[in-house]
Order: C-alpha cells, then structure tokens, then sequence
C-alpha cells in the first residue's frame, strides 16, 4: 500500500539521496533548477502509430497549432517526433522524418516556442538542431556518441533514454527486475560520463518508461513497474542529472478515464524526485506540480 508510513520507509533506507543536488537544465538558453521549477515537456507526435491519440498531428498546420496551444498552457518545451516507439509500429525513414520534422521545428522556433526533437537517427538529429531544436530527446545506445557529439557541437541539451536494444524501435525485450534501479543506475552512469567527455554540458537522464516492454510483459505489471520506478527515481539523483519521465496514462488502473493518469502519476514522480515530466495532458499536470509546490506540511 501506497502511504506515509511507506514513503518515509523508502527514503530511510536510501539515506541522502531525496536531496542530492543536480545540474540545471537548460531550455531556449535558460537554466531550470527542477528542485524549484519542475520542467514540462509537452509531446505532439506525427505518427499516427502513436497511441496516445490527442498527441497525434496529422499536418503541418495541426502540429503548430498543438505546439502553440501546449506552449500556452505552460509547456516549457515541446518534444516532436515523427515515428512512433511500438514495437509493430511503422518504420519511417530519415527522408520522410525530415520532410515532417524540419518545417514544424523552424516555425516555431520563429515564434520563440522552445522544441526537442526524439529521435535516434543521426541525419534526423542533425537537420533538427540546425532547424532550431534545443534538446534532443535521444532514443538510441548507438550511434548514441555521435548524436551527443553534435547535442555538443550544437550547445544543445540532451535527455538520454534507457534502452535495453540499441534503440527504441528495435523490439529488444525488457526483462522486468524486482529492484531495477541498480541496471538504471549502471546504464545511465556510463551514459552521463560518455556525454560528459563529448562536452554536453546540459543534460538527463529517462529510465524508459513510455517505450515498448515486449509482449510478454502484461500491461498491468508493466504500469505498477512505472509507479514503482517513478517513486524510485531519486535514486539515480547522485548521478548529478535531472530526471526526466514519462508520466503513464495507466489505462488498466483507469479505463475510460485514463486523462487522469498523467496527472495522478504525475504526484508519485514528483514526490519520488523526478524534475523533467514529459506528458500529453499538460495544463493538468502543470496544475498538479503548481498545486505541490504552493502547499506545505
């Protein structure tokens, strides 16, 4: 059971941790400390595999237009991506993600509104950065060095991704661990130290919730295995990087009302130290972190 009494067990025996410092991150060249001010991260998807239905923007016209609505509702920066993450999910080549990409990013970047790119394709990476990305949201191990060596190059952020293939869209199964902090905690270790070394000098960490477990993982223990990572979370924060999650919409737990989800994960991420929150409902879940920041106990 989910209460005090648990919350105040989990954080005694990982003394220390709930209050390890981390570096800034930084967005359209400013600095967020996301102890103070959590970082939303909105999402608008131009693949219609996308499963999260009110993200999808199938022209042009509508991925502005949901970018500047997201912006308005208090999104700090909007992660674009053209190809979903599923497993059985179409593959769309660099060509076409460019063609989609490109034009969206450099129309808002005209209008000031901050954007991150999601891809693990150097190509993709590299026209979207020189279109006006600021982050790159990187979903691959390899060739996850050269993408770091341009996030560098470019004077960029970047949010690394656990993954257990070589990128999110290559079916590699995840074996669920009773404890997997310590995997995370190993992977992401060896990530920062590589970024580092290449120069970034803005970055995060994303233990992979929102990616495609296999099918031999039920959803059900897929989702408990988010919550219990999200109340985890602080501790991978001696690694000196925020944590950026996906919060899950948890349909299992919520059915027909899985719009709550976000928000209601949203609660466990932050009490567990996560300071970067991607999402899809973002003026509930800009309420919720509002709401926990201007109440006290």
């Amino acid at each position: 059971m989910l209460n005090v009494e648990a919350l105040v067990e989990l954080q005694q025996r990982f003394p220390g941790l709930i209050d390890a410092p981390v570096a800034p991150f930084v967005i359209g060249g400013k600095a967020y400390d996301t102890d103070a001010t959590p970082v939303v991260m909105g999402v608008v998807n131009l693949s219609r595999d996308s499963t999260y239905r009110e993200s999808i923007a199938l022209t042009f016209e509508a991925a502005v237009r949901k970018a500047r609505v997201q912006s308005a509702e208090g999104a700090h920066v909007i992660d674009i991506g053209a190809e979903s993450s599923l497993g059985d999910a179409k593959r769309v080549d660099s060509q076409t993600q460019l063609k989609q990409l490109v034009p969206v990013i450099e129309a808002l970047t005209a209008e000031g509104i901050a954007t991150s790119v999601e891809s693990y394709d150097v190509e993709v990476v590299r026209a979207c950065l020189a279109a006006g990305a600021g982050t790159v949201n990187m979903t691959s191990r390899d060739p996850g060095d050269e993408i770091l060596a341009q996030v560098a190059e470019a004077g960029a952020s970047v949010v690394m991704c656990f993954l257990p293939g070589e990128h999110a869209r290559d079916g590699a199964a995840y074996d669920l661990q009773d404890d997997p902090i310590p995997q995370l905690h190993d992977y992401f270790a060896e990530r920062v130290a590589s970024a580092r070394a290449l120069g970034v000098t803005s970055m995060a960490i994303d233990p992979g919730l929102g990616f495609f477990y296999g099918p031999h993982v039920p959803q059900p223990v897929k989702q408990r295995h988010q919550g219990q990572v999200l109340l985890h979370s602080f501790r991978l924060r001696d690694l000196g990087v925020p944590i950026c999650q996906l919060m899950p919409h948890g349909f299992d737990f919520f059915e027909d009302r899985y719009r709550a989800g976000e928000p209601f994960f949203t609660v466990l991420a932050r009490l567990g130290g996560v300071g970067i929150f991607r999402v899809h409902e973002v003026p509930e879940v800009v309420r919720v972190l509002r709401t926990m920041n201007d109440l006290s106990i």
